[in-house]
């Protein structure tokens, strides 16, 4: 038996041995990032069914989108992993959120296995809690080819070794004690620009931000994990960057729920090397705001494109 993140004992799965026996054993696995991998190894509970769970935290009254996303995606993969032949990678993902996510209570992710092709595998996932859906997503998984090549130039950006971290360039800005601040994070994210989210007077700024980010910590080598911690830090910042432009913020005059994510993975890469997150919002109206993300590794390679609509309430709408 295990102790998951929200508490919870459940017993240990094949997977999930090898991966936290990696992050316990390993000194450069950061606790928050050990809590994440097993977050995101789901318990297999019958054929295409498995059960995921959510960190204990005070004061949350809703599952993050990104690990809901990231455990979809590995609910998908887990079914793609035992097709016979060379291996099928995901090249894309398209997600709905239904409905808020209960942190409480885990998260049962029921897959349909679409289509096994001998060159492309289709899942679609149902995440569910109180018998209804809270979460959809669709993925495509890929045999590696040959094929033509080429890519948008990555934006300068300087090292990330240069930059403060997440956590300390908000701290100043904080009127409290600054505790969530100094809670070690699963995700090392050095902003290039000024961080989103900052101070009750957020002046007007062009809608789009850049971000440094990596696990903060070594993963195994596996593609799907990457990938699915990907997922999860696509989903921090990503739409912060539609209330820019009119210099709202995340809490106070203005609230915001996604609504729907697509990703496109178009290269190999790593997690826990550094990735450039160049975020921007090309439009917002009718209470719902449009950003769209690419991913470069840190020599210049696109790796991920992200898009993404949310919706955005001012304080004179009301609460999402």
């Amino acid at each position: 038996m295990v102790d998951d993140p929200s508490g919870h004992q459940r017993p240990i799965t094949g997977h999930e041995g090898a991966l936290a026996r990696c992050a316990r054993h390993d000194r450069r696995v950061t606790a928050a990032l050990d809590d994440l991998l097993v977050i995101l190894d789901l318990e297999a509970i019958e054929l295409n069914t498995f059960r995921g769970f959510s960190p204990a935290k005070e004061g949350t009254i809703r599952v993050f989108g990104g690990q809901v996303a990231g455990q979809a995606l590995v609910a998908a993969g887990r079914t793609v992993a035992s097709l016979d032949g060379p291996p099928r990678l995901v090249h894309s993902l398209h997600a709905y959120f239904l409905r808020p996510g209960d942190p409480q209570i885990p998260i049962l992710y029921q897959v349909d296995r679409i289509r096994d092709g001998r060159s492309f595998a289709t899942r679609r996932v149902t995440a569910i809690q109180h018998g209804e859906a809270i979460f959809s997503l669709s993925a495509s998984f890929h045999v590696a080819e040959e094929g033509v090549n080429h890519q948008a130039p990555m934006p300068d950006a300087p090292d990330p070794e240069t930059l403060d971290d997440w956590q300390s360039r908000l701290a100043p800005s904080i009127d409290n004690d600054g505790e969530p601040l100094e809670r070690p994070k699963a995700i090392d994210m050095r902003p290039v620009d000024e961080p989103i989210r900052v101070r009750p007077d957020e002046a007007v700024r062009a809608p789009r931000y850049r971000v440094w980010f990596r696990a903060n910590g070594k993963l195994p080598d596996d593609p799907l994990l990457h990938a699915c911690v990907v997922a999860y830090a696509s989903d921090l910042t990503l739409l912060d960057t539609t209330m820019l432009p009119h210099g709202l913020i995340w809490e106070g005059r203005g609230s915001q729920a996604s609504l729907d994510h697509a990703m496109w993975f178009h290269r190999p890469f790593r997690a826990d090397d550094w990735l450039l997150y160049d975020q921007q919002s090309p439009s917002a109206s009718g209470a719902r705001g449009l950003a769209t993300g690419t991913i470069f590794t840190r020599d210049g390679t696109l790796v991920v494109s992200v898009v993404q609509e949310g919706l955005i309430r001012t304080a004179r709408q009301g609460r999402v």
